[in-house]
């Protein structure tokens, strides 16, 4: 059987290829961001930044953020070459652009520029100053949120086990951030803990 003859080779005898495309890219990425966003408030948290971290670790990091991007561009791709909704580049980079639930497709767009900024800042890493650096990658916090808003309202796939899973990763990051809040002062508190037992007695 010629290859070029099988629906699923040949686009032109499934049209839904490119919408299963940006489905699944989209989804792809989404979960690439609760992992490397997850991957960073590990990093990040000084409860854990105690003991010495093997270099793979951050490169694992850094790479899940570049797969992050290449899936958020293969589900443009996607949109962009379906045939049912008909994305062209306005609506693709422009938010509230789109006919077709525009706002729910704006947090999708946002998300992007957000992803690419905190992506492009963080290959210039050291040409640029360490505060500024810090000020913008804690911007990546809020891609998760904003792509999980365009998932939720946009996507055909925002059923009951996707709900779930959605819950589920959501608490695990609140989690993982919340302990990033508190990891300094508990640090700073046991810190002061040996002074307060090796004080004289009056």
């Amino acid at each position: 059987m010629n290859p070029a003859m099988h629906p699923a080779v040949n686009p032109a005898m499934n049209p839904k290829i490119w919408w299963y495309l940006a489905r699944g890219a989209g989804m792809t990425s989404w979960a690439l961001a609760a992992v490397t966003l997850g991957c960073g408030l590990l990093l990040s948290t000084r409860f854990f930044t105690r003991w010495p971290r093997p270099a793979w670790i951050l490169d694992i990091h850094r790479m899940l953020g570049g797969l992050t991007v290449a899936f958020a561009g293969v589900h443009m791709v996607g949109l962009f070459a379906d045939g049912y909704v008909h994305f062209g580049p306005a609506q693709l980079l422009l938010p509230f652009a789109s006919t077709w639930r525009p706002g729910a497709v704006a947090w999708g767009i946002v998300a992007l520029y957000l992803l690419i900024a905190v992506e492009v800042t963080s290959l210039l890493r050291r040409r640029l100053p360490v505060s500024w650096w810090r000020r913008l990658h804690v911007a990546s916090i809020a891609v998760f949120p904003l792509g999980t808003i365009h998932a939720m309202t946009s996507g055909t796939d925002a059923g009951h086990l996707f709900r779930t899973v959605v819950i589920g990763v959501t608490a695990l990051l609140v989690f993982l951030w919340a302990l990033r809040l508190i990891a300094p002062r508990w640090s700073a508190g046991r810190a002061q803990a040996p002074a307060l037992t090796k004080a004289p007695s009056a």
